[in-house]
């Protein structure tokens, strides 16, 4: 069973940022799918279980931008 959560990311603004996101994101376990909407900010990811918040946080603080909300 596949698990899609859509998070906000805040100060994306082209397509090495989108790929810095989506390295980080995919290493972490689970993680099956990363899509992201540059302009929305928008980042999707599938998983095989639910992510933990926190977790998917420190993987965008380390790709260098935040997790709104």
């Amino acid at each position: 069973m596949s698990v899609q959560n859509t998070y906000t990311v805040t100060g994306m603004t082209c397509g090495h940022c989108a790929a810095s996101v989506t390295e980080e994101i995919s290493e972490l376990s689970g993680v099956t799918d990363v899509a992201v909407d540059v302009p929305t900010g928008a980042v999707t990811v599938t998983s095989d279980a639910e992510l933990d918040r926190a977790s998917v946080a420190a993987a965008v603080t380390e790709a260098g931008y935040q997790l709104a909300g």
